[in-house]
């Protein structure tokens, strides 16, 4: 067998490995308010949304990606919007989007008779697709959480433990409030690539839930859960170039095995 040098000479693995590295990096911080807040469904929600945006842009002609993002922002909007007027509880504003954008997903891709391959990858995620453009976009839209998640940091985990005193406090909680689904929606867009639309949501929890059975600090469980999803994600990529495995299917199954690994390692503490 190769050597693992061996494979850095692949141009492709190099740019999953950089596109990989972003995003490992990003998912597991949103995702901890998104766990810590129970709204992980809202992940997988505008997966499926950026789903239908994929299906659209194939349909239209356009960069499949720029207009998953352009539809899962302005559908993270929406969603908050909904769930913030209580006209509507928020699993049900979820579920409403959720169904929707897959029944129009659907609907577009029989339009444009079936998929492709190109699409088959968004799907399921494939490092071999990654193009140096894929890979400056991702790093932009790294950035751009990253900033807004140093900028508003204190104000994301003051509303994460205790929305009421934070508004009783004076900080624009619905502000905050919109810009964590807003980042949530950019972090979806940008790991599309990797791990593909089926499989994002388990990027963004399943490391923080293995992260949380731990009991740490806020802090310490935000650097285990980047630890666990770093070591995923490069485990995930080189198995799966030396086993032709899905890209994607494998990074997430190395994560449930962790945390499976972890449950089962923090059951027997217990026990003992």
């Amino acid at each position: 067998m190769a050597s693992f040098l061996d494979i850095l000479q692949y141009g492709f693995v190099l740019r999953g490995f950089e596109a990989g590295l972003v995003v490992a990096v990003i998912a597991p911080i949103i995702g901890i308010f998104l766990v810590l807040r129970r709204y992980a469904l809202i992940a997988d929600t505008l997966a499926h949304v950026s789903l239908a945006g994929l299906a659209l842009g194939a349909l239209l002609g356009v960069n499949p990606i720029a207009m998953a993002l352009v539809v899962t922002v302005l559908s993270s909007s929406g969603i908050e919007r909904l769930r913030t007027t209580r006209r509507v509880y928020g699993d049900s504003a979820l579920a409403l989007f959720l169904s929707g954008s897959l029944a129009l997903a659907v609907v577009i891709l029989g339009i444009a008779h079936g998929f492709n391959t190109n699409l088959l990858n968004y799907l399921f995620g494939s490092i071999i697709t990654v193009t140096a453009s894929d890979v400056v976009a991702i790093l932009v839209l790294g950035i751009l959480v990253l900033v807004m998640l140093t900028l508003f940091y204190k104000e994301l985990v003051y509303v994460t433990f205790d929305e009421e005193a934070a508004r009783v406090s004076g900080i624009p909680t619905k502000l905050v409030n919109m810009l964590l689904v807003l980042m949530s929606a950019l972090t979806v867009s940008l790991a599309i690539p990797i791990v593909g639309v089926l499989l994002i949501a388990a990027l963004i929890v399943v490391p923080v839930i293995t992260a949380l059975q731990y009991r740490m600090s806020f802090t310490k469980t935000i650097i285990f859960a980047e630890v666990i999803s770093i070591f995923s994600v490069f485990v995930g990529i080189i198995t799966s170039f030396y086993l032709d495995l899905a890209t994607g299917g494998t990074i997430v199954l190395v994560m449930i095995g962790v945390f499976l690994l972890s449950l089962m390692w923090q059951g027997r503490r217990y026990r003992i």
